[in-house]
């Protein structure tokens, strides 16, 4: 058995606002004029539906294998145990993918809204990629917000986890503010067009939610950081994805309820519009969406950078990664040069201007829904391989659910294809691309050098459970 080398520091409502602060985030505010104009009012809101409901098979599948396997790692300890070494990498790097594709999009959204507040900060010109002019003014902010969110994370989980919860409150409280305001001042003939585009636009927003819905999963990442019962670490993660699922519903339906079709293909930032509508013309009242999309920003990026730094530190661990991203820190027990490498990543993306923003929600989201393919038929095959395994979270008709989540996952896959509505682009097609020979690389290197590639110790859960009784019956 081994032994955790993490502090088990978080509590349910840090593992709650952790994933659920991700998922909401800063989508909201800057997408959800996209999502009405490609879908209409009842379209995209048809295709959150559809999107949540897929992640909520998948997210059964996770809460069960998180409960099971309560270590860091999550996707790669599931399914190494179920697919082996080849389909554990493959799986973990396709979520890593997604995190560092959050991470830089953050990293790009910060001087964004910046710019909506303070058009005129733009200084001095630099050069232009996919008809985005950038400014040293632009990228400076992005990257100083990048070193901030890097520095948060070097002192721990918990430090990381107290921010969080702070501001996704905040954000909760913003996004409540814009629905109520809605219902007041809103007019029903505004939703209309209902659909747009047919089948196809709905699918075109249907291919970007999991992007939006990407959070949950930090949870399985930072398993031996928290200090949850395993069975109730499985509910949280479903109440979790609920949320998210209503939360865009909301937001969708109040952002229609205000905004009219002209407004909605005018504006640049529509949901900041949105809301100063809802309070009648206030500008003040767009400002105070502004500061949510900022704090939004913030918790996205947080969770992410606890997800993908203990994403990469557990194939670093396996020896399926170069040993030194396995290094913890010995005062914060965080895995440092993995949170370091994170950094990096958002400290670069700025340069590259707002065009990478797109081409990493496609792209990100690519990488997402192949890992979540992958664990639900880790899922289903330690159902068949592993019947007796300990589980304290015990999903009803687990091969019903398992099968659900393998399809709708799949289909989702498919939705990337070249070709089909929603599929990837040539610059999409390029990060997806060079991301796979950057793995294929790492994964031949590593499989050469270690000798011990891809070994693994599970960590004893029936052990774990019964030193959790002990202390309950002692307290």
């Amino acid at each position: 058995m081994e032994k955790s080398k993490f502090d088990r520091v978080l509590n349910q409502k840090d593992i709650f606002a952790i994933a659920f602060g991700a998922m909401i985030g800063w989508g909201w505010v800057v997408m959800a004029g996209v999502w009405i104009r490609g879908a209409g009012t009842i379209g995209a809101i048809l295709a959150f539906l559809l999107g949540g409901i897929m992640v909520l098979f998948v997210g059964l599948t996770y809460a069960e294998l998180t409960a099971a396997m309560p270590q860091c790692g999550g996707e790669h300890v599931f399914s190494l145990r179920a697919l082996g070494k080849t389909g554990s990498f493959i799986c973990t790097w396709g979520i890593i993918l997604g995190y560092v594709g959050v991470v830089a999009f953050e990293a790009c959204a910060f001087p964004t809204v910046i710019q909506y507040i303070y058009p005129d900060f733009l200084k001095g010109y630099m050069y232009t990629i996919a008809g985005f002019d950038i400014y040293a003014s632009w990228v400076a902010v992005g990257v100083i917000a990048a070193i901030i969110i890097t520095v948060i994370n070097c002192f721990g989980a918990k430090a990381a986890a107290k921010l969080q919860l702070v501001l996704t409150i905040g954000i909760a409280a913003i996004g409540i503010a814009l629905v109520v305001g809605s219902g007041f001042s809103g007019n029903i003939e505004n939703t209309k067009p209902l659909f747009n585009d047919g089948i196809g636009g709905i699918l075109t927003v249907v291919a970007m939610t999991p992007f939006m819905f990407l959070g949950f999963d930090v949870i399985p990442q930072a398993a031996e950081e928290i200090n949850v019962p395993f069975k109730k670490i499985g509910k949280i993660m479903i109440l979790s994805i609920a949320m998210a699922v209503a939360w865009y519903i909301m937001i969708i339906v109040a952002v229609s309820l205000v905004m009219t079709k002209t407004e909605l293909d005018t504006s640049t930032l529509v949901t900041a519009d949105a809301m100063k509508n809802a309070f009648f013309n206030s500008d003040m009242a767009a400002k105070v969406v502004i500061i949510g999309g900022m704090t939004g920003i913030i918790t996205s990026w947080n969770s992410f950078f606890i997800g993908g730094s203990r994403a990469i530190y557990s194939l670093a661990a396996s020896q399926m990664l170069p040993g030194f991203l396995a290094k913890l820190h010995p005062k914060y027990k965080i895995p440092i040069n993995a949170v370091l490498l994170i950094g990096a990543a958002s400290i670069v993306a700025p340069f590259f201007g707002r065009a990478m923003m797109v081409w990493l929600t496609d792209a990100g989201s690519f990488g997402v829904v192949v890992a979540y393919l992958l664990v639900a038929i880790s899922f289903l095959v330690l159902r068949f391989k592993e019947p007796n395994m300990p589980r304290p979270y015990k999903v009803k008709a687990g091969k019903f659910v398992g099968i659900m989540a393998i399809l709708l996952s799949g289909f989702m896959t498919a939705l990337y294809i070249p070709g089909m509505p929603s599929g990837l682009v040539k610059e999409e097609l390029i990060i997806v691309g060079a991301w796979c020979l950057l793995g294929l690389i790492f994964y031949a290197v590593a499989r050469t050098k270690y000798k011990d590639f891809g070994e693994h110790e599970f960590i004893d859960v029936e052990k774990e459970i019964e030193d959790e009784e002990g202390i309950e019956g002692a307290i």
